[in-house]
């Protein structure tokens, strides 16, 4: 597994390297985003682990220019409290964050997890292609279209969608949701990560809250498709 740490703290980034490499991954590690983003196109990443702030070009928009190509997971470094800074991440395409100080361990948990979905085998599901109206969801393919036209979705809106259409007509919980994708027990301050998520599917699936075609919430519980 390749794994792409861009960092201009050097200690962070070569702390995170050596976890990583600990962990038998392969690290291309950079402290600027110039270089980290010519790294994407010539190598084949697995997963990266971008810090928001750096010298050049700022995570947020290495994350953008990432997705407009690739899907692998990505996991945001922040040093800023605010919420903000993190629902920005997740909208534009991050499917994690975690905030400095953190623990090199709690890290290397949330790099695991995320690969562990993206490169989950489909055999393991009991179905894997799934059609709700005008949408499919192809787990073996990872592909998922509505009214015949593809949806571009990150690694963690398809693990979303695609539990929530596995449980058709049923109420999942935000609980369910965040041990499902995050492998960690569920706390309060996280919600907004499974909030922002749904939101940015519906966004993508011309989908509201309001009147949903597809993804209700339940308050107080949970969200179902169905």
């Amino acid at each position: 597994m390749n794994i792409l740490v861009v960092d201009d703290e050097k200690e962070i980034a070569d702390l995170v390297e050596l976890y990583l490499k600990n962990e038998g991954y392969t690290v291309y590690k950079f402290y600027n985003g110039t270089h980290a983003l010519a790294c994407v196109d010539k190598e084949e990443i697995d997963l990266a682990i971008l810090d928001i702030m750096l010298p050049d070009i700022d995570g947020l928009t290495i994350c953008q220019k990432i997705r407009e190509h690739y899907n692998f997971p990505i996991i945001m470094l922040t040093a800023k409290e605010t919420e903000i800074d993190k629902i920005t991440g997740l909208t534009i395409g991050a499917d994690d964050y975690v905030t400095k100080p953190f623990r090199p361990l709690e890290l290397m948990a949330r790099v695991k997890a995320q690969l562990r979905r993206y490169t989950s085998m489909p055999s393991l599901q009991k179905e894997t292609v799934i059609t709700i109206g005008a949408l499919t969801i192809d787990q073996t393919n990872h592909q998922c279209t509505l009214n015949n036209q593809p949806l571009s979705l990150t690694p963690t809106e398809f693990s979303i969608l695609y539990l929530l259409c596995s449980h058709k007509g049923k109420v999942v919980s935000v609980d369910q949701i965040y041990q499902d994708l995050w492998g960690e027990k569920y706390y309060t301050n996280s919600s907004s990560s499974v909030m922002v998520h749904i939101r940015h599917l519906r966004e993508k699936m011309n989908d509201s809250a309001e009147n949903p075609k597809y993804i209700q919430t339940i308050w107080g519980v949970g969200y179902k498709i169905g």
